[in-house]
C-alpha cells in the first residue's frame, strides 16, 4: 500500500471516530480568541467605515494604516515571546526611540552608509537585549524592574544624542526603508502595482501550499483534521481575505517595503514559536515553569535568548519608525511600550503567559492602529481617544481572565 493510501486510511478513521459537530466545535473552541479578533477587527472597519462616510475603506487610508502599523506590529511580535514566557518589557518604546536617534546620528552627523548604520543599530540592539536578559536571568531582578529602569535610562539616552534636537533628513535608501513601495517591474503604465500583485499570488499559494502540507502532517501522527470540504471552505475563506487585503495595497502605490519587512518577521518568528525547540521551552516556562525546570530545560539560557531577540527587534522598529518620519526625535518611541503590550493582549496573548501567537498580536496592532486611524478621521478629541482604547485593552484583559477560569 502507498504513502498516499495509508494516509487516506488514518484520514477516514479519524473522521469516523469525531462527528462533524464535534470537530466544528473543537475548532471554534481552540480558536476563539482568533476567530473572536478577526470578526472585532472587521466590526470596527465597518463602523468607521460608515462614520467616516467612506473614507476609512479607501486604499489610501487602509495602505496608510498598515504602515503606520508596522512598528508596533514588529515589537508585538517580540512582546508575545516575552508574555508568553511570563514577564514583561516595559522598554521597548525608549530603546527603540534611542536606537533610531543613534542610527540618525550615524548617517547625518558622522557621514556613515547606510548599511553599516542599519548593522551598528542592530548590534546596539542585541547588546542592550543581552544586558536587561543577564539581569532577568542570571540575576533574578524582575522583568518589570529591569525594563523600568532601562526605560528611564535610555529616554535620557535620546536626549543625550540627540541634544534635544530633531535629526534628519535620512539617507535616501535608509528612508525607503520607511516610506518605500516596491516599484512596478514590467507594466509601467498599468492602474495597479504588478510586482506587488506577483508578490500577494505568491504568498497565497505559499499559504495554501502550507495548510496542506501541515494537514498531511497532522494526520500522519493521528491528530484531527477537519474534513476535506470544510478544510477547502476554511483556505479559500483565509485566501480571500488575504488578497482582499493584499488587493488595497497593490491598488494604491503597492506593497510597502516595511510591510514586506513585516511579513518576514511575522514568518520567521512564527515558525519559531511553533516549530522549534526553543519555541516549545517558551511556552513550557509561561505555562508551568517548575515543570519546565523539572523536565530538564534551561530556564536562564532560555530567558536570556528571549530577551536579546527582543532587542534585536526593537531595533529594528526603531530603524523603521525613524525612516518612516525621516528624523529622529526626542519624543520618538513615547508609549510604543504599552500599544505593543496592548496588541500583543488583544491578539490573544496571555497576561499570566503560556498562551499567544504571533499573527494574533499582528491582528491585535491592526485593531489598535484602526482605532487610532478610525478616530483621527473622525476629528474625536483625544481625551476620548485614549479614554476608548483603555477600556479596549480592559475588555480583552477580562475575556483572557474570564476565559482562563472557565477552562
Amino acid at each position: 500500500m502507498g504513502e498516499t493510501s495509508k494516509v487516506d486510511t488514518r484520514t477516514n478513521n479519524i473522521q469516523r471516530t469525531n462527528s462533524l459537530k464535534e470537530i466544528l466545535v473543537g475548532s471554534i473552541k481552540n480558536n476563539i480568541r482568533q476567530y473572536t479578533m478577526g470578526i472585532a477587527l472587521l466590526a470596527i472597519w465597518l463602523i468607521f467605515t460608515i462614520l467616516t462616510d467612506g473614507i476609512f475603506i479607501t486604499s489610501r487610508n487602509l495602505s496608510n494604516l498598515f504602515l503606520q502599523s508596522c512598528t508596533i506590529a514588529i515589537l508585538a511580535s517580540g512582546m508575545v515571546l516575552v508574555m508568553v514566557a511570563g514577564h514583561i518589557d516595559l522598554s521597548v518604546g525608549s530603546i527603540a526611540g534611542f536606537l533610531g536617534a543613534v542610527a540618525a546620528v550615524l548617517m547625518v552627523k558622522m557621514n556613515v552608509g547606510t548599511v553599516s548604520a542599519i548593522l551598528i543599530t542592530l548590534l546596539l540592539g542585541l547588546l542592550i537585549g543581552l544586558w536587561q536578559g543577564y539581569w532577568i536571568a542570571y540575576r533574578g531582578v524582575p522583568a518589570f524592574i529591569v525594563t523600568l529602569a532601562s526605560m528611564m535610562a535610555f529616554k535620557g539616552a535620546i536626549i543625550g544624542v540627540t541634544s534635544g534636537a530633531s535629526i534628519g533628513p535620512m539617507n535616501s535608501d535608509f528612508k525607503a526603508i520607511g516610506q518605500g513601495y516596491v516599484p512596478k517591474l514590467f507594466f509601467q503604465d498599468l492602474s495597479f502595482n504588478d510586482t506587488s500583485a506577483f508578490i500577494s499570488v505568491g504568498l497565497i499559494l505559499l499559504f495554501i501550499l502550507f495548510e496542506f502540507r501541515r494537514r498531511q502532517v497532522r494526520i500522519r501522527y493521528g491528530f484531527q483534521v477537519l474534513p476535506m470540504p470544510l478544510q477547502i471552505t476554511r483556505v479559500v475563506l483565509i485566501s480571500f481575505a488575504m488578497a482582499l487585503v493584499l488587493s488595497i495595497m497593490v491598488g494604491y502605490r503597492g506593497i510597502p517595503y516595511a510591510i514586506i519587512l513585516l511579513i518576514g518577521i511575522v514568518a520567521l518568528f512564527s515558525f519559531i514559536a511553533e516549530k522549534t525547540t526553543f519555541g516549545r521551552h517558551v511556552y513550557a516556562i509561561g505555562g508551568n515553569k517548575e515543570a519546565a525546570r523539572l523536565s530538564g530545560i534551561n530556564i536562564n539560557k532560555t530567558n536570556l535568548m528571549i530577551f536579546v531577540i527582543m532587542g534585536v527587534l526593537t531595533a529594528v522598529a526603531g530603524i523603521v519608525f525613524t525612516a518612516r518620519l525621516n528624523a529622529a526625535t526626542t519624543a520618538a518611541g513615547n508609549l510604543f511600550e504599552l500599544d505593543a503590550i496592548a496588541a500583543a493582549v488583544i491578539g490573544g496573548t496571555s497576561t499570566l503567559g503560556g498562551e499567544g501567537t504571533i499573527l494574533g498580536a499582528i491582528i491585535g496592532a491592526l485593531v489598535m492602529a484602526s482605532l487610532d486611524n478610525g478616530m483621527s478621521l473622525m476629528n474625536l478629541d483625544i481625551t476620548f481617544q485614549y479614554v476608548i482604547k483603555g477600556l479596549i485593552l480592559l475588555l480583552a484583559v477580562w475575556v483572557d481572565i474570564a476565559t482562563r477560569k472557565r477552562s
